[in-house]
């Protein structure tokens, strides 16, 4: 289904680009590494650890059906729609930032501050991609005349995508547990109390999402599903989720199982 990755590597610019950053939380933000050393460094991470959750784009093989033109057009249509909504949450949430910022300041929470203006720059440099994709060519896009190929479960309710749509999904749940662990060490160096759902960017849930080919809810539950992990293991101390080697956090492939099952769809 991998048939153009020219054109697959322009959309993965805006949906893992500031994803899975190795920044520390002592220091200020930092550019994303390029999308493709992020996906060779996890894959490097994955190869030594327990075999993955099995990934979307094994089930390829025999497994393409292209969309009819009707098909394509719902789903360019949704993605239009998505789009538009994305970037005026992504507006939202930046207000919603300032304020947040301002309490942790006066609870004189340094690192817990560092950390977050970490993430909002990283939430900024999405919005700026998004603006760029005004023009997408949705017809040089595979994901969009791409069948779907297995489907997930999410507060019992069945959803289908393709192996796009799967890669974004995986990338949910591991970026919230990098995040996760920034964001527990940060409360750990404040000598504050533990509590994931306190944290803002557990909130927002939105790192790492370039609005492209699964619905932000999607995103936002598999990343806090990441982040509560990954906030314990820092907090703690202790990497049971998961590794953190040179300042990024990679969950381990049997942890990655526990919380998302992508099934073969048989028609």
């Amino acid at each position: 289904m991998k048939t153009n990755v020219l054109n697959r590597t322009i959309v993965a610019v805006g949906i893992s680009a500031v994803a899975l950053v190795g920044m520390s939380l002592t220091i200020g933000a930092q550019s994303p590494s390029p999308p493709d050393q992020q996906q060779q460094d996890q894959k490097d991470q994955k190869d030594k650890k327990a075999k993955p959750a099995q990934s979307a784009s094994q089930y390829a093989p025999g497994q393409q059906k292209r969309l009819a033109a009707q098909d394509q057009q719902a789903r360019i249509q949704q993605q239009e729609q998505r789009t538009v909504q994305y970037r005026q949450h992504l507006d939202d949430q930046q207000r919603v930032a300032q304020h947040q910022s301002s309490q942790l300041q006066q609870q004189n929470r340094r690192a817990q501050v560092t950390y977050q203006q970490q993430y909002v720059a990283g939430l900024q440099q999405q919005q700026v991609r998004l603006q760029g994709q005004s023009h997408y060519n949705y017809a040089a896009d595979p994901y969009f005349y791409t069948a779907s190929t297995v489907r997930y479960s999410r507060g019992g309710q069945y959803y289908e995508t393709n192996q796009y749509g799967a890669d974004v999904l995986r990338l949910a749940v591991n970026t919230g547990y990098d995040q996760g662990i920034r964001a527990g060490q940060a409360d750990r160096q404040d000598r504050w109390a533990s509590n994931y759902q306190n944290s803002w960017a557990y909130q927002d849930a939105n790192y790492g999402y370039g609005g492209f080919y699964v619905d932000r809810a999607d995103y936002n539950n598999y990343f806090r599903e990441g982040f509560r992990r990954g906030y314990a293991d820092g907090y703690n101390g202790r990497y049971v989720s998961g590794t953190y080697v040179n300042g990024r956090g990679t969950m381990l492939g049997t942890s990655m199982a526990t919380i998302l099952h992508f099934e073969l769809i048989v028609r």
